[in-house]
């Protein structure tokens, strides 16, 4: 076939035109969605029967925890403070110190310490914090950094009678730079609920 000035120029400027088409591609940085974080306000968790009481969120929702792994828990007063509109939850397990190898307060510090040094494997750091209140209340909080499923975790407790372990999930991907603002924010309530706690 024999090509023509004509369709040499046709050919040259559909060439062009494909060309000038073509743009370079710049990456853009990974970002997040903006969170809009509630007013704090607390109100108190003061139920008839329960063996604490302590100051939560407005925003949050207290929850009833019957179920452990599938199992029944091991009293009635284990709970979940439930953030809806950060989607996070602080589920809080409450234990009577015994006599008994299972419930001596030793066994559950260990408890808890192993707990949190469980995620190890994904923790970048574990930063230990003394949880120390005027009304009788110890024992430690836990900043756990990195991807970690739990990055804030505590327990409190008299060391006599009463045991109360805490730790904050989200129903999401443990991504440490997607959650770190929601983590920052709901641990200044976790201290808060801590420094709060008093015992019936």
């Amino acid at each position: 076939m024999k090509l023509t000035g004509n369709t040499i120029w046709l050919l040259l400027l559909l060439a062009s035109t494909f060309a000038a088409c073509e743009q370079s591609y710049t990456p853009k940085p990974r970002g997040y969605f903006q969170i809009n974080f509630p007013k704090r306000e607390y109100r108190i968790f003061d139920v008839p029967g329960y063996p604490y009481t302590f100051e939560y969120p407005v925003y949050a929702n207290i929850v009833k925890d019957s179920l452990f792994f599938g199992q029944k828990t091991e009293n009635p007063y284990w709970i979940n403070v439930e953030f809806p509109s950060l989607n996070g939850k602080i589920y809080m397990s409450y234990k009577e110190i015994g006599k008994n190898d299972k419930n001596n307060f030793q066994q559950l510090v260990n408890d808890a310490f192993k707990m949190t040094y469980k995620h190890t494997y994904k923790a970048e750091y574990i930063e230990e914090k003394t949880i120390q209140t005027p009304f009788n209340v110890s024992g430690e909080f836990y900043d756990v950094g990195g991807n970690a499923a739990s990055a804030k975790q505590f327990y409190a407790t008299d060391s006599t009678v009463h045991f109360l372990r805490g730790a904050l999930y989200f129903d999401a991907a443990p991504n440490a730079d997607s959650l770190a603002p929601v983590q920052q924010f709901l641990q200044e309530d976790m201290w808060h609920l801590v420094e709060t706690l008093k015992w019936r």
